[in-house]
């Protein structure tokens, strides 16, 4: 066989293995939360007394202090995916799933929020003025006197469940676009995100929230 087939076909099978591997989900949960570390309003708060993995592999947020449980890593063009409840028996309350996460550690960092407030899922926040669009009659801007610009892109409508019931989410963000789909249907979609990588933050916002399957998949 011809030597410059043969390079260029090892050439080909390299490449896509390539590009299996950055196609295949990572899972984030284990018992030890090795791909985590967190932030928390109160100084001193150990991880463990917000965020506790059970033998079932559900991770439960206990909702105090506020803060937020961060990656290791840093992502820009991701899809994200996982499954979040409210507790069955308790009132439902907020949370939400900050992007792009950067500058300083604060409550709330800049970012790009999908929120999971009880009868908001789906919607999303330019949070301390990050950018993105929506549709004009889905789309605000405010000046909050603590955290700066605020732009809402409101979902499309209620999709989420009832306590107790398991909802599924899958985000996908890449480049300027990002889309939300909830138990299987398009919640919400956005233009115009601001480019740059950071972290990928799960909240606490004062309510117990539980997740489980929690996969990311990265690409360039």
């Amino acid at each position: 066989m011809n030597l410059f087939r043969v390079a260029v076909a090892v050439m080909m099978i390299i490449a896509t293995c390539r590009a299996w591997a950055e196609e295949k989900p990572q899972k984030l949960i284990d018992k030890q939360l090795s791909c985590w570390k967190a932030f928390h309003a109160e100084p001193g708060t150990a991880v463990k007394d917000v965020w506790t993995v059970g033998d079932d592999g559900v991770l439960t947020c206990g909702g105090q202090p506020l803060g937020y449980l961060y990656t290791r890593e840093d992502y820009r063009n991701v899809l994200l995916e996982f499954e979040w409840r409210w507790p069955e028996g308790q009132e439902p309350g907020r949370g939400g799933v900050l992007l792009r996460t950067t500058g300083d550690h604060q409550i709330w960092p800049k970012s790009l929020e999908v929120q999971l407030n009880a009868g908001d899922a789906g919607d999303f926040w330019g949070l301390i003025g990050y950018e993105l669009t929506g549709p004009a009659d889905k789309m605000k801007t405010m000046e909050h006197p603590e955290f700066g610009k605020l732009t809402n892109v409101k979902k499309n409508k209620p999709l989420e469940k009832t306590p107790g019931k398991w909802n599924r989410c899958r985000v996908r963000l890449t480049g300027d676009k990002i889309t939300v789909e909830i138990n299987g249907e398009l919640a919400n979609e956005a233009t115009g995100c601001e480019a740059g990588a950071g972290p990928i933050c799960f909240t606490s916002e004062g309510n117990p929230i539980e997740f489980r399957n929690i996969r990311v998949t990265a690409s360039k």
